[in-house]
């Protein structure tokens, strides 16, 4: 079985795994039912443990933090003796944030990992395993593009004594393929965005395509959905240039002239905009109509007024923002909270992603998608509070609103060092 969990490891960081996935899920069925008949092949074994546990919770298996309690002592804390592992330790910590809140074993675990993998850097480890040590500490497993990760990946994997010549060989084709349709999807949006010429004409707007491209890439890698890298590159593309009319360009009378003919969805409302919102708008009204249309030739869905709405909404939202903005008000952090998870862009980002790829889909899924199912209201929060800690300063001196650091200090009188430490704490 061990043998077995380190070839879907290798798999899975190699990029390979979407070749396997039902032998794959066929080997994990397995382990999971051996599992849950407590079969106690791993014993106190702890890599062996922590990269099962890994393994079956990032494919979506139900397995309890407890199993990791054999490993503590009496006084409730992991045995000392845990250190000199430093294999296992390093399975530990890439464990120990496949995790939920409130798990406090998975919490204790990466503190007494990263502890003791930081120590066992100081020491004469094995060069190999500690390059993998530095990485993992550096971001986790768990934290990183699967594409990005592969590359890394061939390379340390071709170090290892142990190494499979063939899965080798293969992840290096397989990466290169895959680059080579990532590159055509790549040029068929630099075709796209030269025709709108929204970059050649909106000189104050960011030029983000090629980082647009590549957050597609982190979401779904896989050669066969090129048409979503393509579809999602222009809806991340068009919120980033809109985004930057409502935050640095326009003047609130045009913004509002804006959102009202997005909201309308109506082609003359575009009469009274400005020569640079009327490249905008068209150029989202055609696009979303192009995917809305490619939608109903290929599924006979209509879901036209799905996507009109989850603009409009982050227009909406934007247009709110520039009005907190003019008017130099501070919003409480619930005031700010309740429409920035809209303004971040995460709903637009997630139906339109939604639609890109579910097949089929349901009555119920449609009702979710309007009334904002709460799998899309929590990762837009998180979204939006990850990029305020990155990012607040930056886009306040761009002329942007006070974000939830700053509405959080305003109420409360918090400095920002305390305000953003307790938030990496508690994240």
């Amino acid at each position: 079985a061990l043998d077995q969990l380190e070839l879907i490891d290798v798999l899975r960081r190699l990029g390979l795994y979407y070749h396997f996935k039902d032998e794959i899920k066929r080997i994990l069925d397995i382990i999971y039912n051996r599992y849950n008949q407590h079969e106690e092949w791993k014993k106190d074994d702890l890599y062996a443990t922590a990269l099962e546990f890994r393994l079956l919770r990032q494919h979506g298996y139900d397995v309890p933090e407890d199993v990791f309690s054999r490993f503590k002592d009496e006084t409730g804390s992991f045995k000392a003796c845990l250190c000199e592992d430093m294999r296992g330790m390093l399975c530990l910590y890439e464990a120990s944030y496949i995790c939920v809140q409130g798990e406090s074993t998975l919490e204790q675990a990466r503190d007494f990992a990263h502890r003791h993998l930081g120590k066992g850097l100081e020491q004469n480890i094995d060069q190999n395993l500690a390059i993998e040590v530095n990485h993992a500490l550096e971001l986790p497993l768990h934290w990183r593009m699967p594409r990005l990760e592969a590359r890394w990946f061939i390379d340390v994997y071709e170090k290892r004594q142990d190494l499979n010549p063939i899965l080798l060989e293969f992840a290096k084709l397989d990466f290169n393929m895959l680059q080579a349709t990532h590159q055509e999807d790549l040029r068929h949006m630099f075709s796209w965005w030269r025709s709108t010429r929204l970059g050649e004409k909106l000189k104050f707007a960011r030029d983000r395509l090629v980082e647009n491209f590549l957050w597609t890439v982190g979401e779904i890698f896989e050669p066969q959905y090129g048409y979503y890298r393509r579809m999602s590159t222009k809806v991340n593309t068009l919120k980033t240039i809109i985004d930057d009319v409502y935050d640095v360009y326009g003047t609130l009378d045009e913004l509002e002239l804006f959102t009202d003919a997005v909201d309308r969805w109506d082609i003359n409302a575009m009469d009274p905009l400005p020569e640079y919102m009327k490249m905008c708008f068209l150029a989202l009204y055609n696009s979303t109509n192009e995917m809305a249309y490619d939608a109903l030739k290929e599924h006979g869905l209509h879901i036209i007024f799905y996507l009109r709405k989850v603009w409009a909404d982050l227009c909406k939202s934007y247009l709110l923002e520039a009005k907190w903005y003019y008017s130099g008000y501070t919003p409480s952090l619930q005031e700010y909270i309740s429409n920035s998870w809209i303004s971040i862009s995460g709903p637009v980002i997630l139906v339109h992603a939604y639609f890109l790829v579910a097949n089929p889909i349901t009555k119920e899924a449609l009702q979710s998608v309007e009334r904002y199912h709460n799998i899309i209201r929590w990762s837009s929060m998180i979204l939006r509070l990850s990029d305020d800690l990155g990012t607040s300063l930056d886009e306040l001196k761009r002329g942007d609103v006070p974000k939830s650091i700053q509405c959080y200090m305003y109420e409360t009188g918090a400095s920002e060092v305390m305000l953003v430490s307790q938030l990496y704490l508690e994240g």
